[in-house]
């Protein structure tokens, strides 16, 4: 893990991984949607109107998924001062906010016909929504500081903090009577769709984790850049 803090080993990293989840993702992914929104049936008690399912779902899995991770980074950048990681965080944040705020957006556009209303406060709604402003308080936490290590330092411990949100997220349906919907695939006894309409919503899911993964990858070498670019800026400054 050490050995990554260098950017230059990082980027040979990345460099070798980000084909193999950028090409998939375009390949795979007008496959999946041709899948999930033409060749897929008709749900017999929702008819066409399920198909949101396709983004929504994906979309709110990876939401977690990328807040997960930058936890996962702003623990090391708390822990071991691994530059590498702070920039990681940083740099997954905005990608998560846009998963959530699909999400959410999708959620409600589902909910109308479903429940008669566009927002209810549900547990697993409501959570949802949080792990929205988690993103966003993370992201402006790290640019209220005059001082980008006291930034990043507290952006960082709001992101640990906020972990705990995870899991009411995963376990709110489980936890609290909501309208929500309970878990369809990770669930005991298998999951509870047909196989029609499973094999195309993995489909999604695995495509949206690809190129979730591949944005990460281009933002933060972006990232790394343009702190190497500033670097330079001032050691030029100083030099002057």
């Amino acid at each position: 893990m050490h050995a990554l803090a260098n950017p230059l080993r990082f980027q040979k990293l990345t460099d070798a991984i980000l084909p193999w989840v950028a090409w998939p993702a375009a390949v795979l992914a007008p496959i999946a949607f041709y899948w999930a929104l033409v060749i897929a049936p008709a749900d017999y008690q929702q008819g066409e109107a399920y198909r949101i399912i396709f983004v929504h779902v994906p979309a709110a899995w990876m939401a977690s998924f990328a807040y997960a991770a930058m936890a996962a980074a702003s623990f090391v950048a708390l822990v071991w001062r691994h530059p590498v990681a702070e920039v990681s965080a940083r740099a997954i944040a905005p990608i998560g906010a846009v998963f959530t705020a699909i999400a959410l957006f999708t959620g409600a556009v589902w909910g109308k016909p479903m429940w008669g209303t566009w927002w209810v406060w549900d547990a697993r709604l409501t959570s949802v929504l949080i792990l929205f402003f988690l993103y966003l308080g993370y992201m402006a936490l790290h640019d209220a500081f005059e001082d980008p290590a006291r930034g990043a330092r507290a952006a960082s411990i709001l992101a640990l903090v906020g972990a705990v949100n995870l899991p009411i997220i995963r376990f709110s349906v489980d936890w609290w009577s909501t309208l929500h919907q309970p878990a369809t695939i990770l669930r005991a006894g298998g999951p509870a769709m047909d196989p029609s309409m499973l094999y195309p919503l993995l489909l999604m899911i695995l495509v949206a984790k690809l190129y979730m993964i591949a944005v990460m990858i281009l933002r933060i070498r972006l990232q790394l850049t343009e702190r190497k670019i500033q670097n330079l800026r001032l050691a030029a400054e100083g030099r002057g």
